[in-house]
């Protein structure tokens, strides 16, 4: 008997849209007892969001110490001077707010939010935080500890020694960059009472930036900015020059074994530009197009065509001082080499041949469509100030940056996918088990394998 085959249904990919018309805020920027006030006018909003923007991010951490602004950030909730933990929740708990504390390469944050009549006081207590922390030696400690058994915890899942031997191949395990961003358990476990103490003098009693959203009409700036600045002094540190690293000439493979795994974890990576860089719209496109959406190359094909995996994606990281190119994905282990040849070609004919249109006005529409919904929120847009500030960047940059994001064409695409993707010097990093993987590895000929951590070929 033989069985009819059932109809194969066939679905069009709907059209693209028209990207949303988004506005940016007018941003006010003033100089307030020595500090600098940037604000960003929201009209009729009842709610707003101080964010006091200090140069204390993990940049800042000395080596071997990775995570430590991490430790300080935990710490800042333990109380003040001037009120025990319990109290200083209480106080926050009675203007209906919390205290949201963030770092990240470049800056430590610290922000509330609240309805508008409620922001002078919550920016008290935020400096009240900020400058004049309890720092109790026990509370440290406790702090210290609780984060490495969390670090510990997360570093027993795939991806975080991936990350680390990438990081570390690039920019050198020896410099804060090739470091990881929120340290391991060995570098928080090492952070002392002493190294707490003195980062938060080094960096938190600084003046630094105050980052307002809401209705300006309703707020006064100058008192937010005393309140914000009181007790503090000095400017900042020198950010140090853009970091040059060269890509490697050569292309390598570094093998982090996970014996047993079943699958193998991807992370394949390059130096590039910093944040600033003028080339910014034109590569974050090129990486959309590869990488960056459901839609791009590497996932139709090592997804769609291939089903090695259920997604990759790549991505230009940057800070402002450096940056890199990574395309991170997890694919079943007998698959590993197959996948690694396909994205490598991927990224090299987008490299060589540049993106076309129809893939283009696709990465255009969404890319520019994002912003509509992305910078609604008082907190969203207090982050985009906060990039303003980091990278030194125009006041009109996020106003102008939907257009700049359409008004793109392909050949700049092309162009900045041709200058920033650097296949040939790619370290391509593999986490998986060793045992089953490193002989198809070195017969793909992608570049020499390499032990993560002991420098031997495979």
């Amino acid at each position: 008997m033989t069985t009819e085959p059932g109809p194969i249904l066939i679905a069009e990919r709907p059209p693209t849209g028209t990207a949303r018309p988004y506005a940016f805020p007018r941003v006010v920027r003033r100089t307030v007892a020595g500090g600098d006030v940037v604000a960003a006018h929201l009209p009729g909003h009842n709610l707003a969001v101080a964010v006091l923007l200090l140069d204390g991010g993990a940049g800042r951490e000395p080596v071997g110490r990775e995570g430590l602004s991490g430790v300080l950030a935990k710490a800042l909730e333990e109380g003040t001077t001037r009120r025990d933990s319990t109290a200083y929740a209480l106080a926050l708990e009675g203007l209906g707010t919390d205290l949201t504390i963030s770092t990240d390469w470049d800056a430590f944050q610290v922000s509330v939010q609240v309805p508008v009549e409620r922001l002078p006081a919550a920016v008290e207590l935020l400096a009240e935080a900020v400058r004049t922390p309890r720092l109790d030696p026990a509370d440290i400690l406790r702090v210290r500890d609780d984060e490495v058994t969390a670090l510990r915890m997360y570093w027993a899942n795939p991806g975080p020694r991936a990350d680390a031997a990438l990081r570390a191949d690039l920019f050198g395990a020896d410099q804060r960059p090739g470091r990881p961003m929120d340290g391991d358990p060995e570098s928080v476990a090492a952070v002392t009472v002493e190294d707490v103490t003195s980062f938060h003098a080094g960096w938190l009693t600084r003046l630094g930036t105050l980052l307002v959203v809401g209705d300006l009409d309703r707020i006064d700036l100058d008192a937010l900015g005393g309140a914000a600045f009181a007790g503090a002094s000095g400017a900042a540190e020198p950010t140090g020059p853009v970091l040059e690293v060269a890509v490697r000439d050569d292309r390598r493979i570094i093998l982090v074994d996970r014996p047993g795994s079943v699958q193998s974890t991807l992370r394949l990576g390059h130096t590039a530009p910093h944040r600033a860089h003028p080339d910014h719209v034109p590569m974050t496109l090129a990486a959309t197009v590869l990488g960056g959406a459901f839609t791009s190359r590497l996932n139709h094909l090592i997804r769609e065509v291939r089903g090695y995996t259920y997604g990759i994606r790549s991505e230009f990281g940057h800070s402002r001082r450096f940056g890199r190119f990574v395309v991170s994905s997890g694919v079943q282990t007998a698959v590993t080499a197959p996948a690694l040849v396909d994205a490598v070609g991927e990224i090299t004919r987008t490299r060589d041949a540049g993106v076309t249109e129809p893939e283009l006005a696709v990465a255009r529409a969404w890319r520019a469509g994002q912003l509509s919904v992305e910078l609604q929120t008082p907190r969203a847009i207090a982050s985009a100030l906060a990039t303003l500030v980091v990278h030194g960047l125009p006041d009109d940059y996020h106003a102008t940056l939907r257009e700049r994001l359409l008004s793109t064409g392909e050949p700049a695409v092309s162009a900045a996918a041709a200058a920033h993707l650097h296949p040939q010097g790619m370290t391509l990093v593999v986490e998986g088990d060793a045992a089953v993987i490193r002989d198809e590895l070195v017969a793909s000929g992608l570049g020499e394998v390499v032990d993560a951590g002991s420098g031997a070929a495979g």
